[in-house]
């Protein structure tokens, strides 16, 4: 009876996390994680909060209690990072974070006590690599996804070098982001609690924006300049660490510096290749056969397994080999690039270029529309959410393509919608009629 009372007191959370566009299907596993990271009662009062941001006097209202005491909750939540807050034109806000990129990562982004790490570590690496169902959500659902690789800017060779855009430049992202928080990585650590870490650096965990600043503020990120930060990438990259950042051109939240035995994105990149579980970036690498020593040093490095040695049927050399690549299984990271001692690897531009969503909530809704979950953020039967996250969703709305745009209003049925798409793209087409 108790363990059929917890499950109850966890379902409602559970049933709102999988209204996030990545979902996180509820099972006993989940259950169990969650139980780790909130009481029941919180598990039931997080349960009943909107997927938008929202404010003490909101949750106040939803949970039928006096400001000050929701006020209390939600900054007991912020500060074990179970919710983000920010400051916004003088209001305190909250917001859930999804599962992942979300509150599982801060869970282990430092060192504490206040939770049994080595337990939800066990925990965290099975649900991830046993559910089947919250794996396919994550990294094979749909054709957006949560995160991609960020070139070597580096190993572009100088005749390409203008083909790299700002937002893909880990070092630009770095030099303009206004605040930068650095952690323990999330991946490495949660490895070293089952026996199997690497030896790469563990604080390379880097968070930029509203969601560093939050981090920063309860303890679970460390302040840090652009500068250090520039040393921490240089770090990481002298370690063979490839770049994987947030799915979006401005405004990103997170970049990981990732190796391929422990990061749960370069471990699905390989097991599902053939679903491209994360986005590549705009290049490719391109082997010349004839350079090839052979020596398997781009084999030990290449976080895809994209490339292998056979021989090289050298009848006067019989134990000489070669390297063949793997183009499908190529996230173009470079790292091959960097390790290659006889100049035989090279990136070239891949054929047709990768989309990346403009921003947080242009990514969202295209993977919530993609997974037939856009009517949780358009109708969030929980509160009635704000104009300003109305007008996010909209905006990225109106910047999807007319297949898609129609796609919505499919899915939606919404007469407002249908009425804000139609007005757009006829105020669109007078503009291009007049130019």
């Amino acid at each position: 009876m108790p363990h059929l009372n917890r499950h109850k007191a966890y379902s409602s959370l559970m049933e709102r996390l999988n209204r996030f566009p990545q979902g996180a299907p509820p099972s006993e596993l989940l259950t169990k994680i969650l139980a780790l990271l909130f009481t029941e009662k919180e598990a039931k009062l997080v349960g009943l909060l909107p997927m938008h941001p929202f404010s003490p006097a909101k949750a106040a209202e939803i949970w039928r209690v006096r400001e000050v005491e929701a006020f209390r909750t939600l900054e007991e939540l912020a500060k074990r990072a179970l919710l983000l807050d920010a400051e916004h034109d003088g209001e305190k806000l909250y917001v859930l974070p999804p599962p992942m990129a979300g509150f599982f990562e801060f869970s282990l982004m430092r060192v504490r006590a206040d939770i049994d790490q080595a337990a939800l570590s066990l925990l965290l690496y099975q649900y991830l690599n046993q559910e089947q169902e919250f794996i396919s959500g994550l990294f094979m659902e749909g054709r957006t996804r949560i995160g991609r690789i960020m070139v070597g800017e580096n190993e572009v060779p100088p005749a390409h070098i203008t083909r790299v855009y700002n937002y893909e430049r880990a070092s630009e992202v770095i030099k303009e982001a206004k605040k930068i928080g650095v952690g323990t990585c999330y991946c490495r650590h949660k490895m070293q609690h089952l026996g199997r870490a690497c030896a790469a650096p563990m604080e390379t965990c880097m968070v930029f924006g509203p969601v560093a600043d939050s981090l920063i503020r309860h303890g679970h990120a460390r302040a840090i300049d652009s500068a250090n930060c520039l040393d921490l990438l240089q770090q990481a990259r002298e370690h063979n660490l490839v770049q994987f950042g947030e799915n979006v051109q401005g405004g990103l939240s997170f970049i990981c510096n990732c190796c391929s035995c422990c990061c749960e994105a370069l471990i699905a990149a390989r097991k599902f290749c053939n679903v491209q579980p994360v986005h590549s970036t705009n290049f490719i690498a391109e082997l010349t056969a004839t350079q090839c020593s052979g020596c398997g040093r781009c084999i030990d490095a290449c976080p895809a397994e994209a490339v292998r040695l056979i021989s090289a049927n050298d009848p006067q050399h019989p134990w000489l080999r070669r390297c063949v690549q793997d183009s499908e299984r190529c996230l173009g990271c470079g790292v091959c690039v960097r390790v290659c001692r006889s100049a035989a690897i090279t990136l070239k531009p891949r054929a047709e270029r990768v989309i990346t969503p403009v921003d947080s909530a242009h990514r969202i809704v295209l993977m919530a529309l993609e997974q037939g979950k856009l009517q949780h953020l358009i109708w969030d039967n929980r509160a009635l959410f704000s104009h300003r996250a109305m007008a996010a969703i909209v905006g990225a709305i109106l910047k999807l393509p007319p297949v898609k745009q129609a796609l919505v209003r499919s899915q939606l049925g919404s007469h407002y919608l249908q009425g804000v798409i139609e007005r757009h793209a006829e105020r669109s087409s007078k503009t291009c009629y007049r130019y």
